[in-house]
């Protein structure tokens, strides 16, 4: 067997069940297999071998699934791919063979059953690798803060239980605008690359991995900028988007065999850690620019929000928007909530009827990192907190948020009932950096570190 070439990447990760997805490559009329092995550890004997056939169809991917393992339990895997001598093999006579696994044994914890425990989280987005004729440019410094990511997760308490990556994993367009790339095998290429420096692919090998597309998945500020000629390019920039960062997603349900069902109807999806649930929206391939109707959540995706937000029963309730909900940008908001104000107004309206508390948004996009506080001129219970996580790596040719990117002196809405009201509570942080969050009692603390792990900066939030 030889090692994946991309991955393998631990994706949605519960008490019982994990998904692992790895990238094999093609042989010309030959059949290609990809499995994953595990064992407890401290286990002499691995299990048997999980295979699944890779094709073209899927750039030689798959999603393997995991079942029946114990909850909050450290297990060590082994991973890889091949091509089987005789032609007539399938995913249970391969189980048979006797197989030389690689040598790399790599590690995933499971979720704790227990409702109460204290849980971690990693959270960032906007990762610029720069790509020039297929090759990146300088992608040990894209690679870097990954480093620090996985330093901080292998000693981290509480253990971390998933990282998010909230928007622009890779970027299609990449400021390419002499030859931007728009062929399906140019935006795989990207992928392929991206996900599989050494950093990145260690820290994703082992931390349960959450994403969502942000426009840079497809196109600057998408869809206000397409033109008649870019549903070749959406087209190709979503099969490549399914593949890679979608397959191993809550989005994909479980069939009654306990592998990833095809094909994909949604991008958004749900998650739970114990009293923690998530909810990760898609805010980009839903988007209605209708002067009549406009929508940064489709109508399906805004009443499962709302009815998540009014009936789970979950203490604390995390919402990724790629976006940012609030604070206002004095100058290019057109992308995030800020241009679709109704809709916006209409769940902050939810959220203060209902008196829900406890809601977190998640967000990255503005290339700076903060948080802030969202209170009701007329409503003391109405609170609600943003956590903004932005840049892991930017690009020397974009600048970064600052203060006065922002409108702080003025309500974020005004009506009837009174006014919605922000402040930040931390500073805004102008470099390179990730979130830290660990939630633990009445408490979410806050951390931000710079891409050498150095802490820049903490908030706490209190809960209620």
């Amino acid at each position: 067997m030889l090692k994946p070439e991309v991955g393998p990447i631990i994706g949605h990760t519960t008490d019982n069940q994990a998904r692992i997805f790895l990238r094999g490559k093609w042989h010309k009329d030959a059949m290609v297999f990809a499995g994953v092995r595990y064992k407890k550890i401290g286990n002499e004997h691995w299990s048997k071998g999980v295979f699944v056939k890779l094709t073209a169809l899927r750039d030689m991917t798959d999603v393997i699934v995991l079942s029946d393992l114990a909850a909050d339990t450290e297990y060590e895997y082994q991973a890889g791919w091949f091509s089987p001598m005789n032609p007539v093999h399938n995913e249970q006579t391969v189980q048979e063979l006797p197989l030389q696994w690689p040598r790399d044994i790599y590690r995933l914890r499971t979720q704790s059953a227990r409702v109460t425990t204290p849980r971690a989280y990693l959270v960032g987005s906007c990762r610029y690798l720069r790509m020039t004729a297929g090759v990146p440019a300088n992608p040990d410094f894209g690679d870097q803060i990954f480093a620090a990511m996985t330093n901080l997760a292998h000693h981290a308490e509480p253990p971390i239980n998933a990282l998010l990556m909230t928007g622009d994993q890779v970027y299609v367009d990449d400021l390419n605008f002499i030859a931007p790339d728009r062929e399906y095998q140019e935006i795989l290429a990207k992928y392929r690359t991206a996900f599989s420096q050494p950093h990145i692919g260690k820290l994703m090998s082992s931390v349960p991995t959450y994403m969502i597309l942000d426009d840079h998945e497809i196109e600057d500020n998408w869809p206000a900028n397409k033109n008649s000629r870019d549903e070749h390019l959406y087209k190709n920039a979503i099969a490549a988007y399914e593949l890679y960062q979608a397959s191993h997603s809550p989005a994909h349900e479980l069939n009654i065999h306990g592998k990833i069902s095809h094909p994909l109807n949604r991008y958004w999806y749900q998650f739970t850690n114990g009293d923690i649930e998530w909810f990760v929206t898609d805010i980009r391939t839903r988007r209605n620019l209708s002067t009549t109707d406009r929508r940064i959540l489709d109508v399906e995706q805004e009443q499962a929000l709302c009815n998540w937000l009014i009936h789970s029963p979950a203490r604390v309730k995390f919402v990724v928007t790629s976006v940012m909900l609030y604070p206002d940008r004095q100058r290019l908001g057109d992308d995030a909530w800020q241009n679709f104000p109704e809709q916006r107004l209409r769940l902050l309206e939810t959220i203060r009827t209902h008196g829900i508390s406890n809601v977190i948004f998640i967000s990255g996009d503005v290339h700076g990192s903060l948080t802030s506080r969202l209170t009701h001129s007329e409503d003391r219970d109405f609170n609600v907190h943003t956590i903004v996580s932005s840049p892991l790596c930017n690009s020397k040719l974009l600048p970064y948020a600052k203060d006065s990117t922002f409108i702080l002196d003025q309500p974020l809405a005004r009506t009837a009932a009174g006014d919605y009201r922000h402040e930040l509570t931390g500073k805004v942080i102008s470099q390179d950096n990730f979130a830290h969050l660990v939630v633990d009692g009445q408490l979410i603390k806050v951390s931000y570190h710079d891409r050498d792990g150095k802490l820049l900066q903490s908030t706490e939030i209190e809960l209620r």
